[in-house]
């Protein structure tokens, strides 16, 4: 079909079937350097295809929602683990990451600069735009909740804003209602006229989908457009770094 990257949702080696008890959780979880990524190394090498592949995965005694991306040679660029766990729910088994991470990823099309976040990473803002302080033109988001309106708004929003092109891919009904989706980021012509960024959303059944990103032009949407870095003011925003929590937002499950 001639993709350069193929991108999985979020836990694909259990299918996001995570347990609520930690040391079950230890027993489904794999080693990143173990067999499971092993194949999708052979296999990205043997169909010259890069890879984002996911799964839960354990370092010591501790579970990371994880995502490599793997080139078309077979070699791992980039391992990412979830920064905004979902800790009032079953994730709260699971340990934070607390850094993302952006690859220069050799394709069959050319270099590009690949960044990733998971799932909730996208409800919070500082996610997209840490990776596009990085330099991140791509960013990939393997996902398993429902992907409703709002969320996928959140989505349109985080490209737009970050001159980033932006893909996810989700689970199909019946698990959670599919909706896989790619937004190219360039919300404006040349002549200012507004664009739609949407470039594919799949239906709630399985599938593969494709979504083809314009790499030149958005390269050159960034070189003239006002968003991204060029104005903001990050001497303003000292509150961000803050961790006080206040009302109405005070929560028991938190973790710093």
């Amino acid at each position: 079909m001639g993709a350069d990257i193929a991108l999985f949702p979020e836990m694909w080696n259990i299918g996001y079937a995570l347990p609520e008890n930690k040391s079950v959780g230890l027993k489904l979880a794999i080693d990143p350097n173990g067999s499971f990524v092993d194949h999708f190394k052979e296999l990205a090498g043997e169909i010259k295809i890069a890879i984002a592949i996911t799964y839960l995965g354990k370092k010591d005694n501790s579970l990371r929602d994880s995502l490599s991306i793997i080139n078309c040679r077979g070699e791992i660029c980039l391992t990412y683990s979830k920064v905004h766990t979902c800790d009032f729910d079953l994730e709260k088994i699971i340990t934070s990451g607390n850094e993302f991470f952006v690859c220069n990823l050799d394709t069959n099309s050319g270099p590009v600069k690949i960044g990733t976040m998971i799932c909730f990473d996208r409800e919070f803002p500082e996610s997209a735009r840490i990776l596009m302080l990085k330099a991140a033109e791509i960013i990939l988001v393997p996902n398993a909740c429902t992907l409703d309106e709002n969320r996928i708004g959140q989505l349109r929003a985080r490209a737009f804003e970050n001159m980033v092109g932006i893909a996810v891919t989700n689970y199909a009904a019946p698990q959670y209602n599919g909706h896989s989706v790619a937004f190219d980021g360039m919300a404006y012509e040349k002549d200012g006229q507004s664009r739609m960024t949407l470039l594919v959303q799949a239906d709630e059944k399985e599938g593969v989908y494709l979504a083809e990103f314009d790499i030149e032009t958005l390269r050159e949407y960034r070189k003239r457009e006002v968003w991204g870095n060029a104005f903001r003011k990050p001497g303003s925003y000292h509150i961000l770094t803050s961790n006080v929590v206040n009302e109405p937002f005070i929560r028991k499950t938190e973790r710093k």
